[in-house]
């Protein structure tokens, strides 16, 4: 028989009606007819092609499913909502947002990032909220057509309402709206030229209610925390791109937010720079500030707020305290108290390097450090973490680069000549988030062990009187594009190479892509027609217009008295072979009890197949997408790039059962029954990483017997 706790605990998990299962993004389910003595007689249950086997549309897929009312909502790689038979998979309907015809008003067919949908109903008024670039949309839940009484004809420009010129910003929101009462919250990815606000809108006519600053307007709490007191009219970024957690019981919704513009340069935006890399606390019915807490000052690393926090109840001092967790990309656990903002566990803000900082950066002296619970990943590389599973030579090649590198911790300060970047720019945590079981408050986490190299480059000045355009575009790229595709256009990271691209855009697709963008690449609103020549010139290298002078005004004569630099690009350390320069665990999950801020086990998470043949143990491997746990003692996660499905053991870390996915499913599962039948449904669109790529949701569960 359950006792009251544990039945409210049943009541409020036993669904996933919400991104994350719950308002309070737990990822934790309270059904247990799947686990740990059965888990590994799981079977497929059903497989939906959400592109219709269409190999031309498959791509990478990182959404979270709802289910209500037996019907599973989700969004395809091309970014079509569907509704389906949460118990069979037969499609029910599909809202294509590029159909001209279904969509006249807001047709787009650009391929944007989506990790979510969000559902509201009101009687017989069902509606899912979902975006689409820059267009919000309300789609009827039950028959899959457009609500026209929304905005204009269904849908909502999210351009319009951020106190900039429409025509010059650029968001495309890649987490789900927040639903509260009647209204539906966002941000999203923006732009470097536009604001990442916060704001809430009606959920029936799309009106936009309240809009919290991001970047403080004069006279408003944080604009002091800006040197450049004009900051609010020009700089970008510092958005909840992640998306957001709700206490629906006090109103109060919660965001992780992200750096300002520039990522790695600090020199047009000295001072700490609020609301940038801050939790914050607002009132949802109105956006007003509660309490915030930054967790990075003056952030040059990249080092922004990469999940939304997790609410959970932490007995303390022998009464139990209603907490906010935050993990991050530093690997920095954050919990406080979710009414005041005061931390439960001591935060001590400690000297960090700020020598040999680029010239005309001002690095802030101290960063904050909590005390417990210790960080989930290393922060530090030193010769002795280099990998030395690799031959001889290509070790003494990772050896020579590593020395010609700053490598203090952390903080270290950007440089020219290279700066080590650990935890990587990819976590640490990442936009997955933890799950925490509610019945025991312990965290798991999965997290990426990557180091990577930041080269920072100093801008060449554009103060001749005549630019052609083949001159212009090459600093309008390094301005605006360097940084994701590298100073040779080979890419970095995760990023493509655009050397060859003439062969895959005409200049007219090109402009498009740069005004729309596509998954995580921003669009480029801002720049003009003739600026998007001039990088089509360079980028393209369409000789018909490289001679011809360059007539916009970006970057005629701007004033270079004052310096300014970008970035090489977002470039990993890896040996020649391909595999990370720091020594194993890769990617690893931790469990940490909450309680008292102490690690219960930590344990590789992926592997790659040729070392596992060599009889080398478990190295992990970069993961994206989180973790779900629940009551029947598993933890259910894909996310890894080796491609397979698992559950481990949520008080040991061992993993029971696994199996390959179609591609790999770099996404959060969702758990949820239908007449009885648990569910556990992942989509497995693929990744960045290359290889495999689907359109397919799989849904595993016991045989129906």
């Amino acid at each position: 028989m359950l006792t009251s706790a544990s039945h409210l605990v049943w009541q409020k998990y036993g669904d996933w009606k919400v991104q994350g299962g719950s308002g309070d993004n737990i990822k934790y389910s309270s059904l247990k007819q799947v686990d740990t003595s059965n888990v590994d007689q799981l079977k497929i249950a059903w497989v939906y092609h959400s592109e219709k086997e269409d190999k031309a549309k498959f791509g990478p897929m990182e959404c979270n499913p709802v289910i209500v009312d037996n019907t599973l909502f989700g969004v395809s790689p091309r970014l079509k909502l569907f509704a389906i038979d949460a118990a069979t998979g037969e499609e029910k309907w599909q809202f294509d947002p590029a159909d001209s015809i279904g969509n006249k008003k807001w047709a787009r067919s650009s391929v944007n990032m989506n990790r979510g949908v969000a559902y509201w109903a009101n009687g017989d008024d069902k509606r899912i909220i979902y975006t689409v670039g820059p267009i919000a949309f309300a789609v009827n839940a039950e028959t899959g057509k457009l609500i026209r009484d929304f905005g204009v004809e269904g849908g909502v420009d999210l351009r319009k309402g951020l106190g900039r010129d429409e025509k010059t910003v650029s968001i495309s929101p890649t987490s789900p709206v927040m639903i509260y009462k009647d209204l539906f919250i966002t941000s999203g990815l923006v732009s470097d030229a536009t604001p990442g606000h916060i704001r809430g809108f009606d959920v029936r006519t799309g009106k936009q209610k309240w809009i919290f600053h991001t970047i403080p307007y004069p006279g408003e709490k944080g604009y002091s925390s800006w040197v450049d007191k004009t900051a609010y009219k020009r700089m970008g970024s510092t958005n909840a791109w992640s998306g957001f957690t709700l206490d629906n019981k006090r109103g109060i919704v919660y965001a992780g937010i992200g750096s300002p513009t520039n990522d790695f340069w600090g020199g047009d935006r000295l001072g700490n720079g609020l609301f940038g890399n801050c939790i914050v606390a607002l009132d949802a019915a109105t956006g007003k500030l509660k309490w915030h807490f930054q967790t990075v000052h003056h952030d040059v690393w990249d080092m922004d707020i990469s999940s939304p926090p997790v609410l959970v109840t932490l007995p303390k001092n022998g009464r139990n305290i209603d907490a906010v967790v935050q993990t991050t990309k530093t690997g920095f656990v954050f919990v406080f108290d979710r009414e005041t903002g005061k931390s439960l566990f001591p935060i001590k803000e400690r000297p960090v390097p700020t020598n040999g900082a680029a010239l005309g950066e001002k690095l802030s002296p101290t960063q904050p450090f909590p005390v417990l619970p210790k960080p989930f990943v290393r922060q530090v590389m030193t010769e002795k973490d280099l990998n030395t599973l690799v031959s001889d030579s290509s070790y003494q090649d990772i050896r020579k680069r590593f020395k010609s590198y700053r490598s203090e911790g952390i903080y270290t300060p950007p440089t020219v000549k290279g700066t080590i970047i650990l935890p990587g720019y990819d976590g640490g945590g990442e936009w997955g988030g933890p799950a925490v079981d509610p019945e025991t408050n312990i965290l798991y986490v999965n997290a990426n062990e990557m180091a990577w190299v930041l080269n920072l480059v100093k801008q060449e000045s554009g103060t001749r009187k005549s630019l052609t355009n083949l001159e212009a575009g090459a600093l309008l790229y390094n301005k605006n594009c360097m940084a994701c595709h590298g100073q040779e256009r080979l890419g970095s990271g995760d990023n493509p190479s655009l050397i060859g691209v003439e062969k895959k855009y005409k200049f007219a697709q090109f402009s498009e892509l740069l005004t729309t963008g596509r998954r995580m690449m921003p669009g480029f609103a801002h720049l003009s027609k003739t600026d998007k020549l001039a990088i089509g010139a360079f980028v393209l290298n369409l000789k018909s217009e490289q001679e011809k002078l360059y007539t916009g005004t970006t970057i005629k004569n701007e004033n270079k008295a004052k310096p300014s630099y970008g970035s090489t690009g977002y470039n990993k350390f890896l040996t020649k072979e391909g595999y990370p320069a720091l020594s194993p665990p890769w990617g690893t999950i931790s469990a940490i009890d909450l309680n008292t801020g102490e690690y219960y086990w930590q344990v590789p998470f992926g592997e790659f197949e040729e070392l596992k043949k060599k009889g080398v143990p478990a190295t992990g491997r970069e993961n994206y997408g989180g973790p779900v746990v629940t009551a029947g003692g598993l933890i259910f996660i894909g996310a890894s790039a080796d491609g397979k499905f698992r559950a481990l053991s949520k008080r040991t870390g061992k993993t029971l059962w696994e199996t390959d996915l179609p591609a790999p499913g770099v996404a959060t599962p969702a758990v949820y029954a239908v007449n009885g039948r648990q569910f556990i449904v992942i989509a497995c669109g693929g990744s960045k990483w290359g290889g495999k790529s689907s359109d397919a949701y799989v849904a595993f569960a016991l045989d129906d017997k």
